[in-house]
């Protein structure tokens, strides 16, 4: 008897514990809930303005959080737990998106609901998060990195996903490409250096004779040293300058999400 008591006290201690870890959630409070503090008031404003027209028009609802905080919590099932605590999106639907931003661990996700997988896929909210919100953070434009993210994510919805993979490949071919500055430095050093080769190789061949070791060639007079090294001098100098770079009334509407989309950190 002692031993059936003890399954059933723990079940009764974690039935009991639940309602306190639910409560551990922030409440949904808009379409904005900047718990941590990281936009600014105008930008939240114009954000929330954005997402109500966007809702109005889809039925696709997206809600940004910020904490300060996951507590130790790995910020995939927090964020899981949170969409399904909001109950984002519409029911049957499931047609609800999460940003979410973990301030203090540096870490953000997009947690997709169950019926805009297809459209908002893995693959897109992985790009949102590392070509729009990483380097804005990084910078430390939370605000920007945020609400360029939320319009990327209503970009995906509208249709339009493949331009958000073809922007991130133009983006990933311009890492890729060597800058021009260096291209230029190169091309110069190279027309100093092969020049110099040129002259003293070609001179003698195409070039006039004017005396011992001398000649002229393109209007320039050389004249060529008598050292081992075989160098050369011009009759006239060339020279190359530097160059140097320097509210309330908001609920969701019982949608859920099966972990679908993509997190990272900054």
């Amino acid at each position: 008897m002692r031993n059936l008591r003890l399954p059933a006290i723990l079940l009764l201690l974690l039935v009991a514990c639940l309602p306190a870890f639910a409560q551990s959630l922030p409440a949904l409070t808009g379409r904005v809930v900047d718990n941590a503090g990281m936009i600014d008031d105008q930008a939240e404003r114009s954000l929330t303005a954005t997402l109500e027209a966007f809702e109005r028009k889809s039925s696709d609802q997206i809600v940004v959080a910020t904490i300060p905080s996951l507590s130790g919590e790995a910020i995939e099932p927090y964020a899981n737990r949170l969409f399904r605590h909001w109950q984002l999106g519409q029911a049957g639907e499931n047609n609800g998106v999460l940003l979410l931003v973990a301030r203090d661990e540096r870490r953000m996700r997009i947690e997709v609901g169950y019926g805009l997988e297809g459209t908002l896929t893995d693959l897109h909210s992985r790009l949102i998060i590392e070509n729009t919100m990483v380097p804005a953070f990084r910078a430390g434009d939370f605000t920007g990195g945020i609400v360029r993210a939320v319009d990327d994510i209503v970009l995906v919805l509208e249709g339009q996903g493949e331009e958000l993979q073809a922007r991130a490949e133009r983006n990933r071919q311009a890492e890729d490409a060597i800058p021009w500055f260096v291209i230029v430095f190169i091309a110069i050093w190279a027309v100093l250096f092969f020049g110099s080769f040129g002259f003293a190789l070609l001179a003698p061949v195409f070039g006039r004779k004017l005396g011992p070791r001398r000649y002229k060639w393109l209007g320039m007079e050389i004249s060529y040293n008598n050292t081992s090294s075989g160098g050369y001098s011009s009759g006239s100098s060339r020279s190359s300058s530097g160059w140097s770079s320097g509210g309330g009334g908001f609920s969701g509407g019982g949608g859920s999400s099966g972990g679908g989309g993509a997190s990272g950190s900054w």
